[in-house]
């Protein structure tokens, strides 16, 4: 097959990179009943709080945490492709405070669309971000798709005591942001036409940087809650946050780290079908100033492929939490809200 005659990556997928997820509404109808099932009593963490990845305790000193992530592609660069959506579903091991050990492959390809040697460049680009990790691909599986996509397990270990959920947020606890938002706005003006070379060279780095830092957050006694910012937004990540800990939360928005030229790009319409979908189903949660802007709205709800870690600490931790970040070269990282009282119905309130 002539590379040079295949379609673009993006044209062939109806929506791309963590923007293709389930919308947050629609998800919890799907997933009525699946509480039911059994759970063994080492199952430390499951679905109860849709939290980043499950843990299975092994032993006093290892957890295994198990998680899998896949989408269509968000960028037409078939090695791109593959080492955003291998950072991505690694992300979700270093959320819970863990090291990664090993992935395996998701693969679905159209074979009657794309040459073998395209296919192997995606393939390429995930091991390229597994060798930056430290870990093998062992394996996995293939199908022919009538889209693109490409995603790992990955496996990682921690120990049971420094596991880290996105659950464990107490009042009075700070929120901190690993990395600016706005991969949705840059990944639409992408997909029309209308994102500059520095603008792609901004999204690779940020949706290509692999959060490492959390074991080293994890590690800290101050730190007490853990999740990585993805295809909810800002907004829907916070508020799974503030629903397991049955606290109602506060974001500055302000002091909330941007990727450079995304708000004016979102004043422009270069906004994601993704981000309505995720205000849709968690907007009549959040509470807004009467002078919020329509394009804050959006990249408050937009969808962060690969995004940043968010950590909820005692404010005494603040600085030793940023420290960890700067030092894994995270220099975006910021303080952005706080956890406010107890509430039976949480309530994320933007200010």
């Amino acid at each position: 097959m002539n590379q040079s005659a295949e379609p673009r990556l993006s044209s062939l997928s109806h929506g791309g990179g963590c923007g293709c997820k389930i919308a947050p509404g629609l998800l919890s109808q799907i997933l009525k009943g699946t509480s039911a099932l059994p759970i063994p009593p080492e199952l430390m963490v499951g679905m109860e709080t849709s939290d980043d990845a499950a843990v299975y305790r092994l032993n006093d000193q290892q957890a295994l945490i198990a998680t899998t992530d896949f989408f269509m592609p968000i960028v037409d660069d078939p090695h791109d492709f593959g080492r955003i959506a291998a950072t991505n579903a690694i992300s979700d091991v270093y959320a819970m405070g863990g090291r990664p050990i090993l992935a395996l492959a998701i693969v679905g390809m159209p074979i009657n669309v794309l040459s073998p040697a395209t296919i192997g460049r995606i393939l390429e680009g995930g091991a390229s971000v597994c060798r930056d990790a430290g870990i093998p691909i062992a394996g996995g599986h293939s199908i022919d798709s009538v889209e693109p996509i490409y995603g790992l397990v990955a496996l990682g270990i921690a120990h049971p005591d420094r596991i880290k959920r996105n659950a464990d947020a107490r009042p009075g606890d700070v929120l901190v942001l690993g990395k600016p938002l706005g991969v949705g706005v840059l990944s639409a003006a992408l997909k029309k036409g209308a994102l500059d070379a520095a603008g792609y060279e901004q999204m690779m780095a940020t949706t290509t940087k692999l959060n490492t830092p959390g074991p080293d957050l994890a590690a800290l006694a101050g730190v007490h809650a853990l999740t990585d910012v993805t295809g909810f937004g800002l907004a829907g990540h916070t508020l799974e946050l503030a629903r397991g800990a049955r606290c109602d939360v506060q974001i500055e928005w302000s002091a909330v780290p941007l990727l450079k030229g995304v708000r004016a790009l979102a004043t422009q319409g270069f906004v994601t079908g993704a981000s309505g979908r995720n205000w849709s189903g968690y907007g009549a949660e959040v509470a807004l100033p009467p002078t919020f802007a329509a394009e804050d709205q959006a990249l408050l709800s937009d969808p962060q492929t690969s995004g940043g870690l968010l950590v909820a600490c005692l404010p005494a931790a603040v600085e030793e939490v940023l420290d960890v970040f700067r030092r894994h070269g995270f220099e975006h990282a910021a303080k952005i809200g706080s956890v406010a009282a107890d509430r039976a119905r949480p309530t994320l309130t933007v200010g």
